[in-house]
């Protein structure tokens, strides 16, 4: 492929009809950069002629890849909208499971194709940053009153379960045990410490809903949540993913190798006694859904092994099934 100038490279960004994955050819990542739910995307000075300009566009903009992404979903949507387009309408506030900046399709993308989605997602988000920090969804859901928004999509604690903390540490290094020999799972899991971080997502989840739920229109708008799939850590012997954007064992095979533990399934059965207490804490929340009018999204088991694009985000085909799942829940409801 012979090199594009920045100029011609800009055009298919800012023109929301080319296809992300025409983009992606001339984009790269920045693997020191990158975090666990936030791949460092940047375009490819091997194939993208980078001036000054250039050099300026990326560095002045904080995840760079999120903002363009972000401007390009929302754009899609306003032509969509203004076009007349019948389709329900969702508001979409996560982290990179709702929006993986052009490398991968995610769930966002899949239900693109049945739903129009004012998407507010961003690979990195947090959920204190989406709860308390900068609180952007019922400002959203307000403005799309007139699009008739017929609910809400949240993707919010990765970060806090399998990711990493503010800085930038593995919070599997806490949540875990040393290992010990003859000791199953869940005695290897720090049941105070995941308790603590649970407690917390439930009280930003609880004030998510309230805040929706003070607007007389969204007493019953559905909202939905997920809690992730059973992720396989990296770094054992025959793991073919290899992605640009981390290492292979960066984020869950790596912390749990440093606490002695390395046998595959012990590793795997760890992230599931974590993946479950997740559900179990976002089905508490939810309760009786036909009262609450909360769905936890539920796509355990959907990925198997070879659908991992790297240890925590499916390939874009896995993708495609998670969001099945989200299709089906959601349109059994609006």
């Amino acid at each position: 492929m012979s090199k594009i100038s920045y100029e011609d490279f800009k055009q298919k960004l800012m023109d929301p009809n080319v296809p992300d994955s025409e983009i992606a050819k001339y984009l790269t990542a920045n693997p020191t950069e990158s975090g666990p739910f936030d791949p460092r995307i940047e375009p490819d000075p091997k194939k993208v002629v980078l001036g000054p300009e250039a050099q300026m566009d990326v560095e002045s903009a904080i995840r760079w890849g999120n903002a363009i992404c972000r401007w390009r979903r929302q754009q899609r949507f306003q032509l969509a909208i203004a076009n007349g387009v019948k389709k329900p309408v969702l508001v979409s506030e996560g982290d990179s499971w709702h929006q993986f900046p052009f490398l991968i399709e995610d769930v966002i993308d899949h239900l693109e194709k049945d739903f129009l989605i004012w998407s507010l997602d961003a690979a990195g988000d947090t959920a204190d940053n989406m709860v308390n920090r900068n609180p952007e969804y019922l400002k959203a859901l307000v403005a799309n009153k007139a699009n008739k928004v017929a609910g809400f999509l949240f993707s919010g604690a990765g970060n806090d379960v399998i990711g990493e903390d503010l800085l930038g540490n593995p919070v599997l290094a806490v949540l875990i045990k040393p290992y010990k020999k003859g000791k199953d799972a869940a005695w290897h899991v720090d049941k105070a410490r995941l308790a603590a971080v649970l407690s917390q997502l439930e009280k930003d989840y609880r004030k998510l809903v309230s805040t929706i739920r003070l607007d007389p229109d969204f007493k019953k708008l559905p909202i939905f949540f997920h809690g992730y799939d059973y992720a396989i850590p990296g770094g054992f012997p025959g793991d073919d993913r290899h992605p640009i954007y981390a290492k292979q064992d960066e984020w869950l095979g790596g912390p749990l190798k440093e606490k002695g533990i390395t046998h595959q399934t012990l590793q795997r059965d760890i992230i599931r006694v974590l993946i479950d207490a997740l559900y179990d804490m976002l089905d508490n929340i939810a309760g009786d859904s036909k009262k609450s009018n909360i769905y936890v999204v539920d796509v355990r088991g959907e990925l198997k092994a070879g659908d991992w694009a790297d240890e925590i985000h499916a390939k874009s085909a896995a993708f495609g099934r998670v969001a099945a799942r989200f299709k089906k829940v959601i349109m059994a409801v609006i």
